[in-house]
């Protein structure tokens, strides 16, 4: 009996067994596919706007006029009636010399010139006189062509006593060293009561004009066509100045000028060209011998179609950008016109369409996607004057 209920048993077990891989292996499929797990992206509209294009380069602040003051007549410097730093206009006096000499050698002059008008005074009533007698023979024509001679003589002595007359005014106004120019005293090389010559090359100090003030950059040679526009053009071309010399980032605005002139020859050994732009000034912001960026407006894109420059991707043979399309993104060949660090300007595409702006690198054509933000706009960028 243990061995026949032990057959039963494993019997039974090999039908249950069968019976299991046979609903197992006939089992109906049910193919059920995961869904496809949405990309979180960033969005951004098209914005259509004015758009000015810019060209940068590195420049130096200069002086539009700058002028070291020095003597014009040796002599002890007897005052400085300005300070270091202090703003000057032209025509103010700065310092005195002492001027004794001079005056001495003025009033020796004008003495002199009196006693020749004297002189030439009685050798004219001489010559009247001497006219009159000759008609009847009175006096011979030798004596009255001597008279005549004494009398041009003595004009010409009197020419001369005022010609060193006005040199020796001339020598005492540089006595009074007054600015020639309007902008801001430098650093005082000399004291009250040092001896001052004519050739001594240092001078007392530098006058600077500070308002308006100039820029001077260079360019490529390339931008010679675009500047001779800008400079014939009837309203000058807008020129800023920015604190710093990194032109991919846009530093503290420190003036707004305009494009004054471009220099007549081009470097031939660096290929680039020289010009100016002239700013007002009035508060200082720009000074001589500063280095900055500027940036020239070379022209202004009506109505262009602007992105953030996140947005554009590079192919291998073009560029593109995601749009969204529904919940899935499609790929949108365009053509990127203008391009700096604050936007791009394309073709392509429609004002209003919404692109990708962050998470491109896990899209393909088709992909679904999750906006994070709702679609905001580009900042839209006013034409600067």
């Amino acid at each position: 009996m243990p061995i026949a209920k032990k057959t039963v048993v494993t019997a039974a077990l090999l039908v249950g067994l069968t019976a299991g891989a046979a609903w197992f292996l006939n089992k109906p499929v049910t193919a059920r596919l995961a869904a496809p797990t949405a990309i979180p992206v960033r969005v951004v509209q098209v914005v259509q706007q004015d758009v000015p294009r810019y060209v940068s380069g590195i420049g130096t602040v200069l002086s539009l006029h700058s002028v070291i003051i020095r003597p014009q007549v040796d002599g002890i410097l007897t005052r400085l009636l300005v300070k270091e730093g202090q703003l000057v206009k032209a025509g103010d006096l700065l310092a005195t010399l002492d001027d004794r000499s001079i005056r001495a050698n003025l009033d020796q002059a004008k003495a002199q010139l009196a006693q020749n008008q004297a002189q030439l005074q009685v050798a004219q009533v001489n010559l009247k006189r001497y006219k009159l007698l000759s008609v009847d023979d009175g006096v011979s024509k030798q004596t009255y062509d001597q008279q005549a001679a004494l009398v041009n003589q003595l004009n010409a002595t009197a020419q001369g006593n005022q010609a060193a007359i006005d040199a020796a005014q001339v020598q005492l106004s540089y006595t009074q060293i007054r600015s020639p120019v309007t902008g801001r005293v430098g650093i005082r090389s000399v004291d009250e009561g040092n001896f001052l010559r004519m050739s001594d090359a240092q001078g007392l100090f530098s006058v600077t004009q500070i308002d308006p003030i100039a820029v001077e950059f260079s360019l490529p040679q390339q931008m010679l066509p675009t500047l001779q526009q800008l400079v014939r053009a009837q309203d000058p071309a807008a020129v800023q100045a920015y604190l710093g010399t990194d032109s991919n980032k846009t530093g503290t605005l420190l003036g707004n000028g305009h494009l004054s002139l471009i220099d007549n020859q081009i470097n031939t050994s660096t290929g680039t060209l020289r010009a100016k732009a002239e700013f007002d000034n009035p508060q200082q912001k720009l000074w001589p011998g500063q280095l900055v960026t500027v940036k020239i407006q070379t022209a202004l894109d009506q109505g262009a179609l602007t992105v953030p420059p996140t947005v554009v991707q590079r192919g291998l043979d073009q560029h593109f950008v995601f749009r969204i399309k529904g919940q899935q993104v499609e790929s949108v060949p365009v053509q990127v016109l203008y391009q700096d660090s604050e936007l791009n300007i394309i073709t392509g595409v429609q004002a209003g369409d919404v692109l990708v702006s962050d998470g491109q690198s896990r899209l393909k054509p088709g992909s679904r996607v999750q906006v994070l933000d709702a679609p905001p706009q580009a900042p839209a960028r006013e034409p600067k004057p």
